[in-house]
C-alpha cells in the first residue's frame, strides 16, 4: 500500500508562482512515474505532467515552458514548479503515482490540492 500526501496549493495573482509536493511513503513498492493532473470545475481531470523512472517527462501544451516537473528520487518525493499562472490554471490539482507492489502494477492517487489564480 502506497500513501501519498500533497501539499503547496493556495490562492495566488497571475504571473505568481507555486511549488505542488507529493510525498510518497509505505513499504514494498517500487515507481515507475509520478504525475500531476487536474481538473476544473465542469471540466474533465487532465494530464498536466509527468515523470518516469528514467528521468523522462511530459508536459500538457498549455503548461510547456512554465510549468516543471522534478522527482527527488531519495524520498519518492514529485513536485510541480508551476510560474506565470494564469486564471485558467485553476483547478483541484492530483498528484499520481504508478507503482509495483508484488509485482502488479497499482495506480495511487493523492487527496488534491487547489490552485487559484485570481486577481
Amino acid at each position: 500500500q502506497v500513501q501519498l500526501v500533497e501539499s503547496g496549493g493556495g490562492l495566488v495573482q497571475p504571473g505568481d508562482s507555486l511549488r505542488l509536493s507529493c510525498a510518497a511513503s509505505g513499504s514494498g513498492f517500487s515507481i515507475n512515474a509520478m504525475g500531476w493532473y487536474r481538473q476544473a470545475p465542469g471540466k474533465q481531470r487532465e494530464l498536466v505532467a509527468q515523470i518516469i523512472s528514467g528521468g523522462s517527462t511530459n508536459y500538457a501544451d498549455s503548461v510547456k515552458g512554465r510549468f516543471t516537473i522534478s522527482r527527488d528520487n531519495a524520498k519518492n518525493t514529485v513536485y510541480l514548479q508551476m510560474n506565470s499562472l494564469k486564471p485558467e490554471d485553476t483547478a483541484v490539482y492530483y498528484c499520481k503515482v504508478i507503482a509495483r507492489v508484488v509485482g502488479l502494477r497499482y495506480d495511487y492517487w493523492g487527496q488534491g490540492t487547489q490552485v487559484t489564480v485570481s486577481s
